[in-house]
C-alpha cells in the first residue's frame, strides 16, 4: 500500500432504488462529508436526488432502477452500476432497498470492491407466499451472498434472516441498538405545534377532547390496517371513548374505506410532507404491522413522548420495550390489539409513564448523532482493514 493510498480520503458509495427512499438516510451523507469521506449517492432520478446534489461534498449519480422485476431494464442498470464503480473505485459500497441492494452488491462484487455492505431494512418475503416467496428468498440470498457483510437494522431482523438461511450468521451484524438512520430529536421537537396552534390543528381535523389513537404510514395490508379496523370495531362495541387519526395515504388500488368504523370519529390527513407535527395530537400510536425492519414512526412518536402499541412481528418487536415504552401484542391478533388499545385510552397515567420512558429511550439510544457515529465508525473500520 502506497502512502498516497493510505492518505487519500475514503470513497463511499451509498445506494437506494428511488428518491423517496433517500429519506432513509436524511442527513447522513453530509455527516460523512464532515468526517472526511468522499461521498457518492446512487439513486433513480428524482426531485429528492436533485435536492441532495446541493449538499456540499456529496456527488449524486442518477441511475434509473425499476422497483419491480424487469430483466432487461435491470441488466441495463447493472451495467450502469459497473461502469460507475469502475470509474469511482470506491473503498466501500453500501446499498439498501431491494433492487439497489441487489444491483449494487452484484456490481461491487464484479468490480472487486473490497468492502461491500448490504443494508438490510426488512424482508418482503415474510408476507409473501408460493413462488413469489421463493423468488424473493433467492434474490435476498444473492444480495447477501454478494456482500462482504450485511448490516441488519434490528436484532430480530438479523435473527430472522439467519433462521431462514438467507445468509451466514457470522456475516450478519447489527450496529448499536439498530435503526437505519435514528431519529432527529430536535427536528421532532421543533415540528410539534403547541398551545393555540395545536388546538387549531386539532379543530381543523374535527378532533375533540377524547383520546386519539394515531396511525402513521401507508395504508397497506402488511401494515395490519384490516386488523386495526377489526380491533376498533370491537372497541366501539364496548363503547370505548377514542378517536382515530390516520396520517398517510392509501396504497394505489387499495380500499380507502378499510378503516371506516360505524360511530368512530376518524380524521384523515392523506399524504403529508410533515407527519411529525401530528404526533402532538396523538395519545398513543398504533402500528399493527406484519413485518418491519425497524419502524421509524415508532421512534418519531417516542421522540414526541407518545407511546406505541405494536406487534411482535420482525423489526417491530425491537422498537418497543413491552410495558416500559409501549405495549406489544401478537401479530394479526385483533382481540389482543383491542385490549391493549383499551388499556391505553382508558389510563392516562399509563400513557404518560410509557411516553416519558419512550422519549428517554429515543434520546439515549436512537438519536441520529448516536446512530450516525456507529455507522461511520463501522465503515471506517472496513476501510482501515482493507488498506492495512
Amino acid at each position: 500500500m502506497t502512502a498516497e493510498t493510505r492518505d487519500r480520503r475514503p470513497v463511499i458509495v451509498l445506494g437506494v432504488t428511488v428518491d423517496l427512499s433517500l429519506r432513509l438516510m436524511t442527513g447522513f451523507p453530509a455527516f460523512l462529508v464532515s468526517r472526511g469521506w468522499d461521498v457518492h449517492v446512487v439513486c433513480s432520478p428524482g426531485a429528492g436526488l436533485d435536492a441532495l446534489a446541493s449538499v456540499a461534498g456529496v456527488t449524486v449519480h442518477p441511475l434509473p432502477m425499476r422497483r419491480d422485476p424487469a430483466p432487461f431494464a435491470d441488466l441495463r442498470s447493472l451495467f450502469a452500476w459497473i461502469r460507475l464503480l469502475r470509474r469511482l473505485r470506491p473503498d466501500v459500497v453500501s446499498a439498501g432497498t431491494p433492487k439497489a441492494g441487489l444491483l449494487g452488491m452484484l456490481a461491487a462484487r464484479l468490480t472487486r470492491v473490497r468492502s461491500r455492505v448490504y443494508l438490510l431494512r426488512g424482508l418482503r418475503l415474510e408476507t409473501a407466499g408460493g413462488l413469489g416467496r421463493r423468488i424473493l428468498a433467492a434474490l435476498e440470498r444473492l444480495s447477501i451472498g454478494s456482500s462482504t457483510v450485511t448490516v441488519a437494522v434490528s436484532r430480530s431482523l438479523a435473527a430472522r434472516t439467519a433462521e431462514l438461511r438467507l445468509g451466514k450468521p457470522d456475516r450478519l451484524v447489527v450496529l448499536g441498538d439498530g435503526s437505519s438512520n435514528g431519529v432527529d430529536l430536535e427536528a421532532i421537537e421543533r415540528a410539534l405545534p403547541a398551545g393555540g396552534e395545536q388546538a387549531a390543528l386539532r379543530d381543523s381535523l374535527g378532533l375533540d377532547g377524547r383520546p386519539v389513537v394515531g396511525f402513521v404510514g401507508r395504508l397497506t395490508v402488511d401494515k395490519g390496517v384490516a386488523v386495526l379496523a377489526e380491533a376498533l370495531r370491537s372497541l366501539r362495541a364496548q363503547a370505548a371513548e377514542l378517536q382515530l387519526l390516520v396520517v398517510g395515504a392509501i396504497e394505489a388500488g387499495g380500499d380507502a374505506s378499510i378503516l371506516d368504523v360505524d360511530g368512530l370519529t376518524i380524521a384523515r390527513t392523506g399524504f403529508v410532507a410533515d407527519p411529525e407535527r401530528y404526533y402532538a395530537l396523538m395519545d398513543v400510536l398504533c402500528l399493527p404491522t406484519f413485518r418491519e425492519g425497524f419502524p421509524n414512526v415508532v421512534l418519531e412518536a417516542a421522540a414526541a413522548g407518545v407511546p406505541t402499541v405494536t406487534t411482535d412481528a420482525t423489526g417491530a418487536v425491537d422498537s418497543v420495550v413491552d410495558e416500559e415504552t409501549g405495549l406489544i401484542v401478537p401479530v394479526r391478533d385483533a382481540a389482543a390489539l383491542a385490549a391493549a388499545l383499551s388499556r391505553m385510552v382508558s389510563d392516562a397515567p399509563l400513557r404518560s409513564r410509557l411516553g416519558d420512558a419512550a422519549r428517554e429511550r429515543a434520546r439515549t439510544r436512537f438519536a441520529r448523532s448516536t446512530v450516525w457515529a456507529a455507522q461511520e465508525e463501522f465503515y471506517r473500520g472496513l476501510v482501515e482493514r482493507t488498506r492495512s
